[in-house]
């Protein structure tokens, strides 16, 4: 059952902790972050609107952002999409959705191949689609979001809310980048992925970290708690803590679906 009224407190929840391929029953990269009176989704991969149904109904977020364009960071806008159109609304109100620059030509063509069966958009039924300028910064209420580019395969966008003094930076996918470091700084919790495992060789251009390369970056940009997510099943928590704690010397904690930080 959804917990109390959106907004009641300043706090993070999992949705997915999972890599590109999900851990046994767990989904791939989500996140609820809650504060004055509004109910933000970050990403939303593969499997994360079951766990987004144990905390809030859908009807009550008020916007979602998405990182980039690889599936297991958007592929569940499709099934919230029905929970919008045939949940209990209560309401006309469509959900701010903000997709990366280049995102809503993706995404429509995605949707595209089986729309078809819809009289009404399938999208713009129920959200307002919006393209957010990574050099800007997008205001839910009183909560600044921004954005910053990433290292990876395809562009991407590292993504900060700042909330009544509370601040919570995502990573999103990226290789090494001292921009990331830099655009984290001093925040509250440091959502960083850890998808690659020691044994892990990206071979040329790269997008992503190991445990021991994201806590640098905490560290680096002196965060106040680092939470590693985005790793696969052959990585447990007890490994990444090993790999990260030398590293970074701050509160450290490894994601799993539905845990909560508060702020």
């Amino acid at each position: 059952m959804p917990d109390e009224a959106p907004g009641a407190r300043r706090s993070v929840t999992i949705l997915g902790s999972s890599c590109s391929i999900p851990r046994p029953g767990r989904a791939c990269s989500s996140y609820l972050i809650e504060g004055l009176g509004h109910s933000i989704v970050v990403d939303l991969g593969s499997g994360a609107l079951a766990n987004l149904h144990r905390h809030r109904r859908a009807e009550e977020i008020d916007a979602v952002f998405i990182s980039h364009m690889h599936a297991d960071h958007f592929l569940d806008v499709i099934p919230l999409r029905y929970a919008l159109k045939y949940g209990e609304r209560g309401n006309d109100r469509k959900v701010p959705l903000y997709l990366p620059p280049g995102g809503e030509e993706m995404l429509r063509r995605l949707v595209d191949a089986f729309a078809r069966e819809s009289r009404h958009d399938f999208l713009d039924e129920v959200f307002e689609v919006r393209t957010y300028d990574a050099r800007g910064v997008v205001h839910i209420g009183d909560t600044a979001v921004s954005f910053a580019p990433t290292t990876h395969y395809i562009p991407t966008f590292a993504i900060r809310c700042d909330l009544d003094g509370a601040s919570v930076t995502y990573s999103a996918d990226t290789a090494p980048d001292s921009g990331i470091a830099a655009f984290a700084r001093a925040c509250d919790l440091f959502l960083c992925e850890a998808t690659l495992v020691p044994s892990d060789v990206e071979e040329g251009a790269r997008g992503h970290l190991s445990a021991s390369e994201a806590a640098q970056l905490a560290a680096t940009g002196e965060v106040r708690r680092l939470v590693l997510t985005h790793y696969p099943a052959s990585t447990g928590a007890a490994e990444l803590r090993t790999l990260a704690k030398p590293v970074f010397t701050g509160e450290l904690a490894i994601a799993d679906d539905n845990d909560r930080f508060e702020l």
